[in-house]
């Protein structure tokens, strides 16, 4: 369909009675006969409402000779001397007959703002209150976790040392494994010396037998496959306005038809290749080989006392393997009598704490403690 265009009609609010919604067309206000000017707001017209879907107002357009006329005669001016408005196309002031000189002022309209509908006031108030709420939450986890990383100083005193040492003994020994054959190649062993330079070896590969050993895709024809989706579609055509003001009270208002376009769901299919799962067989086979074997462990542990090592002895093809813990037991009071253990990393560290010896510690709100001793901070 061709372009619609329509004339709107503004009004505007008398300062001098209070009188409201006098049409634009009339430049005089009808109940004390006030001209209308440019101060006191005289001059800011009201085009009533718009569809929010269309942007086409809600007032009807006019259609009079008288108003037409007006709303093509330009932007209205103010007379330098009564005030006055004026048509666009007059060179004298309807009020006062004064000439039209260059410093007239002429109507200045604000840009007609966007007829999309504002968010409705619940929703707004909702948002912000999610808001209030989020930032009242983020303010509490804040000041929780300022308060409890802050710290203070108390001495600890130490209760108590402990250790804990153990000593695996290892024997290099022929054993009996499994494995696939085309990754076994004979290699003959050899045998450790002080513990090290050993050679595991593949000796005696037998009783080969077939094995799954995994699975693998086999093609196995096609099949249909299909995929809803959605795409938008013309579906018709909607109306859509555009307003323009002519800056003497009317606005000038556009409507054409455009296309209207809507969701439609829609089948995306296609042939693809089907595969099946088949398994895989190989040869698994029996093999001797080499492996470092505990035979024998030994822990011993005290408290108070310096460590020692448990004694164990090794032969041509054995080899040790030693473990060791320590812990140092701390007492401390802080809001009633609490313990922290530390566990020093090596047995020199481990020497320089003692039974009774104080103990500076570092402890926050979260009970959090820091060792403070020497070089140790932890």
């Amino acid at each position: 369909m061709a372009k619609r265009t329509r004339i709107i009609e503004g009004t505007w609010n008398c300062t001098s009675c209070d009188a409201r919604d006098i049409l634009a067309r009339h430049r005089n206000c009808p109940h004390c006969n006030n001209p209308r000017e440019e101060t006191g707001q005289e001059s800011e017209f009201d085009f009533g409402g718009i569809d929010a879907t269309t942007g086409r107002s809600l007032r009807e357009g006019v259609t009079d000779e008288k108003a037409l006329s007006a709303a093509a005669a330009g932007v209205d001016w103010f007379c330098d001397y009564c005030g006055a408005s004026n048509r666009g196309d007059a060179p004298l002031c309807r009020h006062c007959r004064a000439q039209r000189s260059d410093t007239s002022r002429a109507l200045t309209e604000e840009v007609e703002p966007s007829h999309a509908p504002p968010p409705p006031p619940a929703s707004r108030g909702a948002g912000r209150t999610w808001l209030f709420v989020g930032l009242g939450l983020l303010a509490c986890f804040g000041t929780c976790m300022y308060w409890g990383a802050r710290d203070h100083g108390v001495t600890g005193q130490v209760t108590a040392t402990a250790w804990t040492r153990t000593v695996h003994r290892e024997s290099f020994q022929r054993v009996r494994r499994e494995g696939w054959r085309d990754e076994l190649r004979s290699t003959p062993p050899r045998m450790p010396v002080n513990g090290q330079g050993e050679v595991a070896g593949v000796e005696n590969i037998r009783d080969c037998i077939t094995r799954q050993r995994g699975t693998r895709q086999v093609a196995d024809g096609t099949e249909r496959v299909c995929e809803t989706k959605t795409r938008r579609v013309q579906c018709g055509t909607e109306e859509k306005c555009t307003r323009k003001k002519t800056g003497n009270g009317y606005m000038k208002e556009e409507c054409d038809d455009v296309p209207k376009y809507c969701k439609e769901s829609y089948e995306d299919c296609r042939d693809r290749t089907r595969y099946r799962t088949v398994p895989v067989y190989d040869l698994s086979c029996t093999y001797d080989t080499y492996a470092w074997t505990e035979v024998e462990r030994r822990e011993e542990s005290g408290r108070d006392s310096a460590p020692r090592w448990p004694e164990l002895r090794t032969g041509p093809v054995d080899r040790l393997r030693r473990e060791e813990k320590y812990v140092v037991h701390i007492s401390y009071s802080d809001d009633g009598e609490k313990q922290h253990q530390l566990e020093p990393r090596s047995e020199a560290e481990f020497l320089s704490w003692k039974k009774g010896q104080s103990v500076p510690l570092q402890v926050n709100n979260f009970g959090s403690v820091n060792v403070l001793a020497g070089d140790v901070t932890r």
